[in-house]
């Protein structure tokens, strides 16, 4: 058993079955034992996934040149700053070097009150902790976990909260009996935040997720952890070890955000983001070096690996769309 999940099983024989929220929350973010607390590095390689930030320095070149864009595109205000949220090693910071670059993680870090510039956000919202519920007879149940013969299992519970029923038939199709969903109001809250922190410029976030109408390709859920490069689909084992994730639903990233002001002028893929960013100068900045075979493979991994599977949604603080992008749902 790992230290996280002694504290687990300590807390669910206290307490009966816990959310699934909590248990997310210490396998991740416990001080000394979550998966993201402890003194290893689980990118790359040797850990035990990629993003496309350990795709470098592609990626950030081609991502500075988006940016880059859009900084022009508000008349290149002399108080514009770059805002990282879930930053972790700090790996854009080079690549946004032009503009005052602020980091802030989930729980460290503050969003500036006032922002003019773009709010950044690469794997930042699929790893935050998620209720799960299923449907059955009418309603949505939670999904608890408990522990039973030396290992943690799922328990179905009561009907979920006033808030979550309110989040899954919103956000959602229309439930059907035996589906598994996720809600992520940790995410609804980041938007709240970011909203009100934009006075003037854009949200930028990349990830991968679903819209309300693509959720019906996810009976069972979306949860996935991840060891060595491997995906495994039970989460509840050995927590504090390996990473845990649900995507994103994008619907409710960009019907919240419209509420808040935050209107959306592009969603589309990374692959056509990185387009939009490389295509200006075919791409000469990002490729023509010393090392250009190295990083024609990273932007090949890019574009047709990650490009495809990632989600970018770009949306502007206040007024109306513009003819910059009009907002595109695959």
């Amino acid at each position: 058993m790992t230290p996280a999940g002694l504290l687990l099983e300590e807390e669910i024989r206290r307490d009966g079955p816990i959310p699934f929220r909590r248990f997310m929350e210490v396998a991740l973010y416990h001080p000394e034992h979550g998966y993201y607390r402890k003194p290893h590095d689980p990118f790359g390689t040797q850990g035990d996934f990629y993003t496309a930030e350990q795709i470098q320095p592609v990626f950030g070149i081609l991502m500075a040149a988006r940016i880059r864009q859009l900084y022009r595109r508000m008349g290149e205000p002399p108080e514009f700053v770059v805002v990282e949220l879930g930053a972790g090693r700090r790996e854009m910071a080079e690549a946004f070097s032009e503009w005052p670059y602020i980091p802030v993680d989930l729980d460290s870090g503050d969003l500036p009150r006032k922002i003019s510039g773009v709010v950044f956000s690469n794997e930042f919202f699929d790893a935050m902790p998620v209720d799960v519920a299923i449907y059955r007879d009418g309603a949505f149940h939670a999904q608890r976990v408990a522990f039973a013969a030396g290992r943690f299992v799922w328990e179905t519970g009561p009907a979920v909260s006033a808030e979550l029923d309110e989040y899954l038939r919103r956000y959602f199709l229309p439930p059907e009996e035996g589906r598994w969903y996720e809600a992520n109001l940790h995410a609804l809250q980041w938007i709240e935040r970011i909203a009100r922190a934009l006075h003037s410029g854009y949200a930028f976030t990349i990830d991968y997720g679903y819209t309300r109408t693509e959720s019906v390709r996810f009976p069972a859920g979306t949860l996935m952890g991840y060891r060595r490069h491997t995906a495994r689909g039970d989460v509840l084992e050995d927590p504090g070890a390996r990473d845990i994730t649900a995507h994103v639903n994008f619907s409710a990233l960009e019907e919240l955000g419209d509420a808040c002001g935050l209107r959306t002028e592009r969603f589309e893929t990374l692959a056509q983001t990185l387009l939009a960013a490389g295509e200006p100068d075919q791409f000469a900045a990002a490729l023509t070096s010393a090392d250009d075979p190295r990083r024609r493979m990273q932007l090949k991994t890019l574009l047709f690996g990650m490009g495809e599977s990632f989600r970018v949604l770009i949306q502007r603080a206040g007024g109306p769309r513009s003819a910059f992008g009009e907002a595109t749902a695959p």
